[in-house]
């Protein structure tokens, strides 16, 4: 017998501006916070935040990291949404699982995030050998997870990036 559990909706942002200072600049400082989306990262969120609209239920928690870049594309979804530190740039997967309160927390939760912590935590939910798992910008991965047979497993229900839509 299945037991539907939760849904995780990790989506990373769309394609963003450069860091004005490539050379000096780090993830998470206040340039780094301050990029926006480029025009064609614009394009990307309204794809996939279309096609995420029609297959979430309402009621479905959204999260987004405070930089500009994920809160422009949480925007894209139109529903509201909070922000945390807890899926800023270069926050743990530990975090991020504690946020949404895998695997035990209740409906849908989409988290609007950053790599590597987005693949961090994709591989670690599927096992994966790796520590980490590439994530396309724009690109989603909705993981469910679900009792089987007494015991908790991940399965992907779907992975989309803006090209495929």
């Amino acid at each position: 017998m299945t037991v539907r559990g939760m849904d995780l909706i990790l989506w990373r942002h769309a394609e963003a501006q450069d860091h004005p200072d490539l050379a000096e600049g780090v993830p998470g400082d206040r340039e780094d916070l301050a990029r926006r989306l480029t025009p064609r990262g614009e394009k990307q969120a309204a794809r996939v935040a279309a096609w995420l609209d029609r297959q979430l239920p309402e009621g479905a928690r959204v999260w987004s990291s405070p930089a500009a870049r994920c809160e422009q594309t949480a925007m894209a979804l139109g529903r509201r949404y909070k922000i945390s530190e807890a899926i800023a740039p270069e926050a743990s997967a530990d975090a991020l699982l504690e946020l949404v309160q895998w695997p035990a927390g209740k409906g849908p939760v989409v988290v609007v995030g950053h790599q590597p912590t987005l693949g961090q935590v994709i591989a670690r939910l599927m096992g994966f050998t790796e520590d980490d798992c590439s994530v396309k910008k724009g690109a989603l991965w909705w993981l469910r997870h679900r009792e089987r047979n007494g015991s908790g497993e991940t399965v992907v229900v779907t992975v989309q990036t803006p090209e495929m839509l």
